[in-house]
């Protein structure tokens, strides 16, 4: 079933990268008593993730905390190194928290998952952004098919 406005997000674990190494963080821990923008996509130094997606995410953390959001979170089904090599990369500090869903396990619980492999790529998380209200979904956009729209930070700037 896939997740819809109304509804609480699923028990997981994430790993993001810290100082320290690798690190897990749970949903509550990300998500309860905050207001909080997430933003998906296929993986890690993909084309549009990279050039379009994150970056623009990046550049509006500002007018996102101007609107009450809390945090920034990416989420992708790539591993914690990755993530972190990929936030190094695009110069990411705190502007947006990268949470690695190495095993795909959150993305399969929402039923925002695809299967990658005809491109070699396996599970991986369809494009989508939402807003989440202490841990409840508030707004939900997902993208069609290879489409790069409604998931996108301006787009979901005017929702809130």
């Amino acid at each position: 079933m896939t997740i819809k406005i109304g509804d609480s997000l699923p028990n997981a674990t994430f790993m993001t990268m810290t100082s320290e190494g690798p690190r897990p963080i749970s949903v509550d821990d990300i998500f309860k008593g905050k207001t909080v923008a997430v933003l998906a996509l296929p993986g890690a130094f993909t084309p549009t993730c990279s050039a379009r997606h994150l970056p623009g995410y990046k550049e509006q953390a500002e007018a996102f905390k101007a609107k009450g959001v809390d945090q920034i979170v990416c989420i992708s089904v790539n591993d914690v190194f990755v993530m972190g090599a990929w936030a190094k990369d695009q110069g990411i500090s705190d502007e947006v928290t990268l949470l690695a869903d190495g095993n795909g396990d959150f993305t399969r619980a929402i039923g925002l998952d695809f299967d990658g492999s005809k491109f070699g790529m396996g599970l991986r998380s369809q494009r989508y952004s939402m807003v989440v209200k202490d841990g409840v979904v508030d707004k939900l956009n997902v993208e069609e098919g290879g489409e790069f729209r409604v998931s996108a930070a301006d787009y979901l700037l005017e929702q809130i």
